[in-house]
């Protein structure tokens, strides 16, 4: 009996090679189209589907192996007499190995997300016939195997070449891994036709920020296990999104160990602050929680201030940096242990400088915005749009106070309440302008009671905040952090507002002389 491979994919990496050690282990390879043709080109011999289906390919390529004689040869089960029968009375083979890779919708739909496709190139990159010869060779795994990933052609030639055939853990390992492809391909299809509305094929579409979907679709392979997790009693692994090819999960360590649970959620907290801001910006960050952030002129200025913060908490910290890391930074940056800086790039210099601090870890990341923050509840999931914005479109800064705010006040207001916003709630952050950015010169993280973030920011304080402003991440419920924060210097607040003691707190602020601006927005960090 003749063995059967069929041979369909759009990835062509490593495929001829592929199809040579099968044609060698015997098998006769069925392909179409492109495929065909680029097997041909590489001196393989090659039948044509339709020469095993009696029918030609139509519909511009949409309808080819849409046929009981290639679903026949993929789901008989050739050991049971009744489906022998009924494939020998209607001409159908078996097909042994399927290798098949699907349209790249999931390419097409990054780059709707990016600089917008033709909704056409998305549509026709709906691959129908894959997917369904994937499942059906799948379902048959006891008789077939299925090559859905380039990956996996080494190890199977090398089982067949070794024993003739493929074993049955191979083939149940590569069945997981189909379904798992296809179930991760129709959320992708599922996930970008449901950002978009309805309109012509040559309409020119982009996706818009995410809305809240009627169904949250998670199809996220594992890229790597780490070591643990959180603690080392817990075990933890990094999957990645497919509509979003950048961001953390994908970026790249240039030096330093394998990147640990912890240092993975501490450098987005200081790539999404750093972030915030145009000028040269550092954040350092400990526990998800910046020890210091600064804007300057340079960016080791930048440094030197966010430093000057808090630098006992710095040790051991995590900085990021929203401009690639340039030498005279770097050389800054040597005298302290660090565990990760996280950059868009380095200097030659800058590489050259920290590759010799062997526990340090270098981390280069590609901008991605998250539209869309999930995390894990017990039964479900929680799902929110990101905190991306920084003041309402009204009303979004509003003077509430007899003093009104200086200008370099107003620039410490807007740098606070930017670095408020990364703080566990409740939230108090110290703030000062510089001559071309914005420093902080005390952060109060996580208690439960705002006026405690204002007395425990004070204690920590490195630096005078005499002249200082004031961020808090939601409203002051009573005039007492406010009080507070003025006896130890505070001159200028800024808060959404919203309490019902909001006329306390305003009388409180004219009584001492003090400023204060509303933004009715808050920004909670849990």
């Amino acid at each position: 009996m003749e063995r059967l491979a069929l041979l369909s994919v759009s990835d062509k990496t490593g495929l001829a090679d592929f199809a040579r050690r099968l044609s060698q282990c015997g098998f006769d390879l069925i392909s179409t189209g492109g495929t065909a043709r680029s097997l041909r080109e590489a001196g393989l011999n090659v039948r044509d589907v339709a020469d095993l289906t009696q029918f030609p390919e139509m519909l511009d390529g949409r309808v080819k192996t849409l046929h009981p004689r290639i679903h026949g040869g993929l789901l008989g089960r050739w050991e049971l007499p009744e489906h022998q029968a009924a494939m020998q009375a209607h001409g159908i083979a078996p097909i042994a190995v399927l290798v098949v890779n699907l349209y790249p919708f999931e390419r097409v739909a990054a780059r709707a997300g990016a600089d917008g496709v033709e909704r056409g190139e998305l549509i026709e990159n709906i691959d129908i016939g894959g997917p369904a010869m994937v499942r059906s060779g799948a379902k048959n795994y006891e008789s077939v195997a299925v090559i859905t990933d380039p990956a996996d052609y080494t190890s199977v030639a090398g089982e067949l070449e070794q024993q003739g055939s493929v074993s049955l853990a191979t083939r149940w390992r590569l069945a997981q891994k189909a379904f798992q492809r296809t179930a991760a391909y129709d959320a992708a299809i599922a996930a970008t036709l449901g950002s978009l509305p309805p309109g012509e094929l040559n309409q020119h579409v982009r996706l818009a920020a995410a809305d809240l979907p009627q169904r949250l679709l998670i199809s996220a392979p594992r890229l790597q296990v780490l070591r643990y997790g959180e603690n080392p009693h817990q075990q933890a692994a990094v999957y990645s999104d497919a509509a979003q090819p950048g961001g953390l999960a994908h970026a790249q360590l240039l030096h330093g160990k394998e990147l640990s649970y912890n240092n993975l959620v501490d450098l987005q907290a200081a790539w999404d602050l750093a972030a915030e801001f145009e000028l040269p910006a550092v954040a350092i960050i400990k526990h998800t929680n910046p020890a210091g952030c600064a804007t300057a002129a340079t960016q080791k200025e930048a440094y030197e201030q966010a430093l000057a913060c808090d630098p006992v908490s710095a040790y051991g910290g995590v900085v990021g940096l929203n401009q690639p890391l340039d030498g005279p930074t770097a050389e800054a940056m040597a005298g302290l242990f660090l565990e990760c800086i996280a950059a868009p790039g380095f200097s030659p210099e800058a590489l050259e400088r920290l590759q010799k601090k062997k526990n340090l870890r270098l981390v280069q990341i590609a901008p991605t915005p998250s539209p869309l923050s999930v995390r894990s509840i017990s039964g479900g999931w929680l799902a929110q749009t990101a905190d991306s914005v920084q003041f309402p479109a009204e009303n979004g800064w509003r003077v509430v106070t007899r003093l009104v705010p200086t200008a370099e006040q107003e620039r410490a207001l807007r740098f606070g309440w930017a670095v408020a916003k990364h703080v566990k709630s409740n939230a108090i952050v110290f703030a000062r302008a510089t001559a071309a950015g914005g420093q902080t010169l005390a952060v109060g993280a996580g208690q439960m009671s705002r006026v405690d973030s204002v007395k425990l920011a004070a204690m920590k304080a490195q630096l005078p905040l005499a002249g200082t402003a004031v961020a808090s991440d939601a409203f002051f419920p009573f005039p007492d952090g406010i009080e507070a924060a003025a006896t130890h210097g505070a001159t200028s607040f800024i808060q959404p507002g919203g309490s019902i003691h909001d006329t306390d707190c305003i009388a409180a602020c004219d009584r001492l002389g003090l400023s204060m601006v509303f933004t009715a927005m808050r920004h909670f960090r849990h």
